[in-house]
């Protein structure tokens, strides 16, 4: 059994479960369910030989148990087999975790249990979370933020050895988001469509497979703006108005706003000019990621940007029905765009 796991990473949860060095408990808890369920079906798939499942792996629902009921399935042994695995799925919809408390001061070596618990994490005041550390694994598994995406993906595809390039990462990112079942869902689709002698994820294939138009996204909007080319943004928000599905106002205020935030701390950097203090200071993943603030600063002053994440503010509640009976999502994005650019 191994012993205390606090703080894991899922990469270290997966490499310890290969070894076969299993926790009594593994308590899977968070907002990203992506990590809880690969988790839970690596130890579901992985643990016993397909035979010995049928008797020795337990799955149930935490809204149609209880913890005591939990207990008492965790206390029975193996039949023929080396372990005995349970698993709560929706373990969120348990109500009183002192029973699991009072068994995890003593568990059964020959058990695995396993707790998902999602849409938030147990509070860690409580007595269980320490217990449960003292004795297996506990793992937060949180939502990842939208600049964590790009190295998601990055790793993703380096991992089934595949390379992306940058502006088909930030296609990807923008137009998906941060939702990873459904990003991997189609990261999995691009890497069946790549010939074994062309590892290689362009902007051109994220077009044909993920439908992304490689001219006409939210990277390209954001790449007009930063360059204030009003020409080219004007031409991606008459397709945008025009094809309500490649971009909506909705989708394009948080990767804007993303920017211009950020754009606001880099006047605040010691070393402006210098890319790899600039990197560092904007916590970005290398240089070639800082060179959009660099062209940022020179095009839009600092009082300007401040002006801009106002406007950004105004518009968001204009979008929600604030002060906005009649004014589109559509016009909306028009009018946003036009006061950043003049």
């Amino acid at each position: 059994m191994a012993e205390k796991k606090s703080g894991i990473s899922y990469e270290q949860i997966i490499k310890d479960l290969k070894a076969r060095k299993f926790a009594p408990v593994y308590v899977l808890m968070g907002d990203e369910s992506f990590y809880i369920d690969k988790i839970c079906d690596f130890i579901s798939e992985n643990v016993l030989k397909p035979e010995e499942q049928d008797f020795n792996q337990t799955v149930v629902f935490g809204a149609d148990v209880n913890a005591m009921q939990v207990v008492d399935m965790c206390k029975g042994y193996p039949m023929m087999a080396e372990y005995r695995v349970v698993v709560v799925k929706e373990a969120q919809n348990l109500r009183n975790l002192e029973p699991l408390e009072k068994y995890l001061l003593n568990p059964v070596k020959t058990t695995i249990l396993v707790l998902c618990h999602k849409n938030g994490s147990i509070d860690r005041r409580k007595k269980f979370i320490p217990q449960a550390e003292k004795v297996g694994v506990v793992f937060e598994s949180k939502k990842l933020y939208d600049r964590q995406l790009p190295g998601f993906i990055e790793t993703y595809l380096k991992s089934r050895k595949s390379t992306i390039e940058p502006k088909a990462t930030q296609m990807i990112a923008d137009h998906i988001g941060a939702d990873l079942h459904r990003l991997t869902s189609e990261l999995d689709k691009l890497l069946i469509s790549l010939p074994e002698k062309d590892r290689r994820v362009t902007p051109e294939l994220v077009e044909k497979k993920i439908g992304v138009s490689k001219d006409f996204n939210a990277f390209e909007l954001r790449s007009a703006i930063i360059n204030r080319d009003v020409y080219k943004a004007n031409l991606i928000i008459k397709y945008f108005d025009g094809n309500p599905k490649s971009g909506s106002l909705y989708a394009l205020l948080p990767i804007l706003f993303s920017y211009f935030q950020n754009l606001m701390i880099a006047y605040y950097a010691p070393n402006k000019q210098n890319e790899n203090e600039l990197a560092k200071f904007l916590d970005l993943r290398g240089t070639w990621a800082v060179r959009d603030y660099i062209t940022g600063m020179r095009n839009y002053s600092g009082m300007k940007v401040m002006e801009i994440i106002d406007k950004f503010k105004e518009v968001d509640a204009k979008s929600k029905g604030l002060d906005n009976p009649f004014t589109s999502a559509g016009e909306l994005m028009k009018e946003l765009i036009f006061f950043i650019l003049h």
